[in-house]
């Protein structure tokens, strides 16, 4: 995600709002041009990415905090070949209408009319989603609460605390997002949350670039603001030991919000058939600290319920 409060290390501000470079399978994947639509779901326009022939495999990328739907676009085109793929943002994030309130259950139908309009399920198979931090708990969500409606759920380093340590909430935000004169000004504050190096800048450049709007005076983040003031999501613990379809969970080996006692709570909650993938040396942020091992990891994972 980005985030307007004082910078850690700035990431992008070496290169002056040029991009940096790129090796040749990422040039190559974020060629692929999705076909780009917005959908209207309970009063909001929603933005959607799609990939692939209709008629194969539904998969259904969603991403985190913040982010936006081109999270996936350097992630979908691998697997474009065999599925159809798609990706949206949330409302309140990327392209999509902002809410005056936003809930689970919304996200939920944000969920199911992308898969309606992208067409996932004209193969006569149930789709897949795959939900990146938290992304992964309306993921979660809906494999609890509708799982005859899905193939399969996997969780991407989406971190459900134990009851004995709760999440303590957002930040109170008190005004709208920065305005940045220049692109540039605005590419070198962007950073990841929570904090952490990166590698692959090509990758924090790309989706970056994607999280910003031009506004009168210059560039501005695109997610809500407010958005956590007012969101409600069920208890998520309730919801691990109900999902009712294939699940899955993926995580960072070395990531912050893995630790060992979330490790242990989520992992005596989920079903007992829940496949199981660390991705070595990768953080919260998995498909940007290791693209391809994430590839092929979740190929694996697929694979599997084929």
């Amino acid at each position: 995600m980005a985030d307007d409060r004082p910078a850690t290390v700035s990431l992008l501000a070496r290169f002056h709002g040029e991009k940096p470079p790129a090796p040749a399978w990422f040039d190559a994947a974020v060629a692929v041009q999705p076909e780009r639509s917005r959908i209207p779901v309970e009063g909001a326009e929603i933005e959607l990415l799609t990939w692939g022939e209709v008629g194969k495999p539904g998969l259904l990328f969603l991403h985190g905090n913040g982010a936006h739907a081109d999270w996936w676009s350097f992630i979908a085109p691998f697997f474009a070949d065999d599925w159809r793929c798609a990706a949206i943002s949330w409302s309140g994030m990327g392209g999509s209408d902002w809410r005056p309130a936003y809930s689970a259950e919304l996200f939920a139908a944000e969920v199911f009319a992308a898969v309606e309009a992208a067409q996932l399920e004209a193969g006569g198979v149930k789709p897949i989603l795959v939900g990146h931090s938290f992304g992964g708990f309306p993921t979660l969500y809906c494999a609890a609460h509708h799982p005859g409606r899905l193939r399969g759920a996997i969780m991407v380093d989406s971190s459900v605390r134990p009851p004995t340590r709760p999440w303590s909430g957002p930040p109170p935000r008190t005004g709208p997002n920065r305005v940045y004169p220049s692109l540039e000004e605005a590419l070198a504050r962007f950073r990841l949350a929570p904090p952490q190096g990166c590698e692959n800048l090509y990758v924090a450049d790309h989706i970056a670039r994607g999280s910003l709007m031009q506004v009168e005076g210059g560039w501005t983040w695109k997610f809500d603001p407010a958005i956590w003031q007012r969101f409600t999501m069920p208890p998520l613990g309730e919801m691990l030991s109900r999902i009712g379809c294939p699940s899955a969970l993926m995580w960072g080996a070395r990531s912050a919000l893995m630790g060992q006692d979330v490790m242990d709570y989520m992992l005596g909650e989920l079903p007992a058939s829940t496949q199981r993938l660390p991705i070595p040396d990768a953080d919260h942020h998995v498909m940007i600290d290791q693209p391809l091992a994430f590839v092929a990891g979740l190929r694996g994972l697929l694979a599997d319920w084929e």
